[in-house]
């Protein structure tokens, strides 16, 4: 599957969609910081960055779009709102997976919500439930994925072929920059939250560089935590 890696999101150009994961909206509020640390306002400028760069068909949000599970906490809905808001000014179509942190969603959401949705041969789910469906392949989130290169920790995409039985995985970084990421250097399978992955085997780690445009993809984590 051709896809593109931008800021802890995915395109694919094929379907039009664009995948992402873990806003996790209200996040600061909810934490025990005293100053709101500007969530809201890098949350929409990076999705409406990442909108006008693609000019997706739809954007689809693969869980755990907002944070909170009992509380809306003070901003989420005008958040909501202005995501909505920059999906329909560029005609773009915005649809959501729930996540474990999705139980609030009814309380901001009217759209098109579906536990599993197919884009292609791929399905877009959280991850934090075995699918239904089959698929050649899922784009998933949950784990919030980071690596560390050098004693600096980045968010990564992990990407591998026959992850989950016979099928592929993506696996998405947290698009909040609010969440630290859980490092995946060491991990096997029986680390991660998600049943999705039952092996670490094949998984890439794949790292988006903003300051030199690139993308690096590493080797899978069995040889990578050889090198290290």
């Amino acid at each position: 599957m051709e896809r593109t890696y931008r800021d802890r999101a995915v395109y694919l150009p094929a379907a039009g969609t664009l995948v992402l994961s873990d806003l996790h909206i209200g996040r600061d509020e909810s934490s025990n910081l005293e100053l709101r640390v500007g969530e809201h306002g890098d949350l929409t400028a990076r999705f409406e960055r990442l909108l006008a760069r693609f000019s997706p068909e739809e954007v689809v949000v693969a869980g755990d779009f907002l944070h909170s599970f009992s509380t809306l906490p003070r901003g989420v809905a005008e958040t909501v709102r202005e995501l909505k808001t920059a999906c329909r000014e560029t005609g773009a179509r915005l649809v959501v997976t729930p996540g474990n942190h999705d139980a609030m969603l009814d309380a901001v959401w009217d759209g098109p919500t579906h536990s599993e949705y197919r884009v292609g041969d791929w399905v877009v789910c959280h991850g934090h439930e075995e699918p239904t469906a089959d698929a050649e392949g899922y784009i998933v989130g949950h784990d919030h994925p980071a690596i560390d290169i050098e004693g600096q920790r980045r968010p990564c995409y992990l990407a591998g072929a026959g992850v989950y039985g016979d099928s592929d995985l993506l696996m998405l970084p947290a698009f909040t920059r609010l969440a630290g990421g859980v490092e995946v250097n060491a991990m096997y399978a029986r680390h991660f939250d998600s049943p999705l992955v039952e092996t670490t085997a094949p998984l890439q780690p794949v790292v988006r560089d903003p300051d030199a445009d690139e993308t690096l993809t590493f080797p899978p984590l069995n040889e990578f935590r050889r090198l290290l």
